[in-house]
């Protein structure tokens, strides 16, 4: 699929993951018709703060994903903490205070599957650094239901666990340093304009 026929695009990170985030955030082009939805490893007290240094890098709103709120365009929604969040069919957000996953609650995992069962071949998931397995297995059902997917070098990653991961699970469609993630997502929010 071409990169202009993509709706959303889900991040996951955790150790090590903020800056190359904040790199990527800067690639977004303004307006777009993409959704951003970010999962990073945060306690709950900490998510105020997030999205408060999220938006200075970045050209579209940075919000907290909320209970039945809808998955806009134009904006990033990030998890919160204490909740995994989901994106349910009617591209609303869900939030469910399950069993952690790989640690974490919110679940990269989580948010990843759902939004693979939603969006299919619309879909583009990016996995950074991190220091667990936490995404991988989403990353791979984004891969199974044709969308992108796009894992951060572990050479490049402070914390390379998350991405090799992924990549001893399945072929990932690139494996980018940070430069290439920032021009990655340049170009897909710039195609969905």
């Amino acid at each position: 699929m071409s990169e202009s026929g993509y709706a959303a695009l889900a991040i996951g990170g955790s150790a090590g993951s903020l800056e190359v985030l904040c790199g990527i955030l800067e690639g977004l082009v303004s307006p777009t018709r993409l959704a951003v939805v970010v999962c990073l490893h945060t306690a709950s007290r900490e998510i105020g703060e997030l999205c408060t240094v999220l938006s200075r890098h970045s050209a579209l709103p940075v919000i907290e994903a909320q209970e039945s709120a809808a998955v806009a365009p134009n904006q990033v929604h990030v998890a919160g903490g204490g909740y995994h969040l989901l994106v349910e069919r009617a591209a609303t957000f869900a939030l469910c205070a399950g069993p952690r996953i790989q640690y974490a609650r919110p679940s990269i995992d989580v948010l990843f599957e759902s939004m693979a069962d939603t969006y299919r071949r619309r879909l583009a998931g990016m996995l950074l650094s991190g220091a667990n397995a936490d995404g991988a297995a989403g990353l791979r059902a984004i891969h199974r239901l044709g969308g992108l997917t796009i894992v951060q070098s572990p050479e490049t990653a402070s914390a390379p666990e998350m991405p090799q991961a992924a990549l001893k699970l399945f072929a990932p469609d690139r494996q980018n340093t940070p430069d290439q993630l920032i021009d990655a997502v340049r170009g897909i929010s710039r195609l969905a304009r």
